[in-house]
C-alpha cells in the first residue's frame, strides 16, 4: 500500500489541506494514520462526502399543515382543511351554519348576520372545532390515548350549553346511557374498560392501514364514550391518524353522509361499504392536494 501526504491528497481531492486533516482526525478517511504529527493517507482512499451537504427532506402533508398553521398563512391546504372539515363534520351533526358562514368565522373571527338567527352553540362549536383541528395537527405523531381523546372532547364542547348541564360530562366519559342510530352503545360503567381495550388493541399494531383506522373508528362510535360529540371527535381522530401514517386523509361531506352511516352499521358484515365511501372522500381530498401541488 502506498501512502501520500496531506498536500498531495488536497490537490487530488481539490480541497484545502485543512479540510483533509479534519477528515482524517474525524476518522472519515479509511486507512489514514498519524506518524508523529504527519498524516499518512492511502493513495486509493476515497474522498469523504461532505456532512453539510443538505439532503432535501421529504415533505409530507403533515409537515405542510404544521408549517402553514405556524405561519398563519391563508389560502392553502391548512385553510381549506379547517373550513371544509369543520363545516362538514358539524353539519352531519345538525349544525345550521352554512359553509360560507363557517369560512367567515374562520377568516375574520367575527359573525356577519343580517335578518337571521344563529344558534349560539353552532357558533361556539365551530370555533372550538377549529381549535380541535389544530390539536390533531400539533399531536399527529403522538400515540392515541384516553387523555388526548378526552382533551379533544373538552375543546369541542367547552362553553356550549351542554357544558352547563350537571349530567353532561364535558371532557369525560358519559354518565347516562345513550344510543346512536337506534343501536345500543356501551353503558357508562363499561366505557372506561372498553376504551382501554380498544386503545391497547389499536396501539399494539406494528403499522396502521386505512382499514385499521376505519376499524378503530367503528369500534369507537359503537362504544360512544361521550354524551354527545362522539361523531366529530371520532372523525377528528381518523384525520389525525391518517396524517400520522401518511395516509391521504378525507372529509365526509353531506352527499356521502348516508353511505357513511351505512358503512358504520354494516362494518361487521361488509367492510367494503365504509371503505369505498372513505376512498371516495379521499379522492376529493386528493383533488385538493393536486390543486395545491402537494405530493401524496
Amino acid at each position: 500500500m502506498r501512502y501520500i501526504s496531506v498536500t498531495e491528497t488536497a490537490k487530488k481531492w481539490n480541497m484545502s489541506e485543512r479540510s483533509v486533516r479534519n477528515y482524517c482526525a474525524q476518522g472519515r478517511v479509511n486507512g489514514a494514520f498519524l506518524t508523529g504529527k504527519t498524516w499518512n493517507i492511502p493513495e486509493n482512499a476515497e474522498k469523504p462526502e461532505r456532512t453539510n451537504k443538505k439532503k432535501k427532506p421529504l415533505i409530507t402533508l403533515l409537515d405542510i399543515l404544521q408549517e402553514q398553521k405556524a405561519s398563519k398563512s391563508s389560502g392553502g391546504i391548512y385553510h381549506k382543511t379547517q373550513i371544509d372539515l369543520t363545516y362538514n363534520s358539524n353539519h352531519i351533526e345538525g349544525s345550521r351554519l352554512t359553509h360560507e358562514q363557517t369560512r367567515y368565522i374562520f377568516e375574520t373571527n367575527t359573525i356577519g348576520v343580517e335578518k337571521e338567527v344563529l344558534n349560539v352553540d353552532d357558533v361556539i362549536e365551530t370555533v372550538n372545532h377549529f381549535r380541535c383541528i389544530d390539536m390533531i395537527i400539533d399531536n399527529a405523531r403522538v400515540n392515541l390515548s384516553e387523555k388526548f381523546i378526552k382533551e379533544l372532547h373538552l375543546s369541542l364542547k367547552n362553553g356550549t350549553s351542554d357544558s352547563r348541564k350537571d349530567w353532561f360530562a364535558v371532557g369525560d366519559y358519559k354518565k347516562l346511557p345513550n344510543e346512536v342510530g337506534g343501536i345500543d352503545t356501551a353503558l357508562p360503567e363499561e366505557v372506561a374498560d372498553k376504551m382501554k381495550a380498544l386503545l391497547n388493541e389499536y396501539n399494539g399494531k406494528e403499522k396502521r392501514t386505512l382499514e385499521d383506522v376505519l376499524d378503530f373508528h367503528v369500534k369507537f362510535e359503537r362504544i360512544h364514550p361521550f354524551q354527545d360529540g362522539n361523531g366529530r371527535v371520532g372523525r377528528l381522530i381518523m384525520f389525525k391518524e391518517c396524517l400520522r401514517y401518511n395516509i391521504v386523509p378525507f372529509i365526509i361531506e353531506d352527499n356521502l353522509k348516508l353511505y357513511y352511516y351505512r358503512g358504520l352499521k354494516e362494518w361487521n358484515n361488509e367492510r367494503g361499504y365504509l371503505i369505498d365511501t372513505c376512498l371516495t372522500a379521499q379522492d376529493k381530498y386528493k383533488a385538493y392536494l393536486d390543486y395545491f401541488r402537494i405530493a401524496y
